[in-house]
């Protein structure tokens, strides 16, 4: 396939129209006329993931996180982006990122199926139209109430977590969970407001976490890894089953950090 249409297709499932204003998605890196037989799937276009993806001949990168947030000046060797660049550059690989659109249309949904919220709503409205709501993070019922400490064990085992942060007391109760995969620490009165018993999310740091419980909100930090991993594999059953001729390859990633 061409990488056009490989794009045409990613678009459908997450246009770009619903990324940030900030953000800076789509075809970083390479042509939309090339060639693609195979694309390695992957978080961050880290030096190791671009490494492996000429090891392997991959065609293409996907990822969650852009490797290019903001303008660039010069592509030199001597700064890291640039390095990375020249590297995929000169390997012909292409790089597409989905983030804050596939965040909206995809991510949120992924994330509420996996912990089976009901009744869910969005959590923060990037875009309405006559026809829907949509934006970043969800919000519902988990299937039974449970405690903070059942619910913070739940996230582990649905997530595959070797490790979580509670900010809250562990027998208290809690039904009604928002979600936001990646960095939630900004939708902690969205939460609040929509009355959230608990919020699971990642990057909460001690003034987040105390301002939130202080709110009456139990948040569950489950890394900024943790949850958007689910990227790799809905992008791989998505690619399988609209392009199964194009061969998937996995980036060997982890959490970027280790507790000890």
């Amino acid at each position: 396939m061409k990488c056009y249409e490989i794009m045409e297709k990613l678009e459908q499932l997450s246009p770009v129209s619903f990324a940030e204003s900030w953000d800076n998605v789509g075809l970083l890196v390479g042509s939309r006329d090339k060639e693609i037989q195979s694309v390695l799937l992957a978080l961050d276009a880290t030096d190791a993931v671009i490494d492996q993806a000429v090891l392997s001949e991959a065609d293409m990168i996907l990822t969650h996180h852009p490797m290019i947030f903001s303008g660039m000046k010069r592509i030199v060797a001597e700064d890291f982006t640039g390095k990375r660049i020249i590297k995929l550059i000169s390997n012909d690989i292409n790089c597409y990122a989905m983030h804050t659109n596939f965040d909206v249309m995809g991510m949120a949904d992924e994330a509420a199926d996996q912990m089976h919220l009901s009744e869910r709503e969005v959590l923060e409205i990037t875009f309405e139209d006559e026809i829907s709501k949509e934006g970043i993070g969800r919000i519902g019922f988990l299937e039974k109430e449970m405690t903070l400490r059942e619910c913070a064990d739940y996230v582990k085992e649905v997530f595959d977590l070797e490790s979580i942060r509670m900010f809250g007391d562990g027998g208290r109760k809690v039904k009604k969970a928002a979600i936001v995969p990646g960095s939630g620490k900004d939708y902690v009165s969205h939460a609040v407001k929509m009355g959230a018993d608990v919020l699971i999310t990642g990057d909460i740091g001690h003034h987040d976490g105390i301002d939130a419980m202080e709110q009456g909100l139990s948040v569950l930090d489950a890394g900024h890894f943790g949850l958007e991993k689910i990227f790799i594999s809905y992008m791989k059953d998505f690619i399988s089953r609209e392009m199964p001729e194009i061969r998937i390859l996995e980036a060997r990633q982890q959490a970027p950090f280790e507790v000890i």
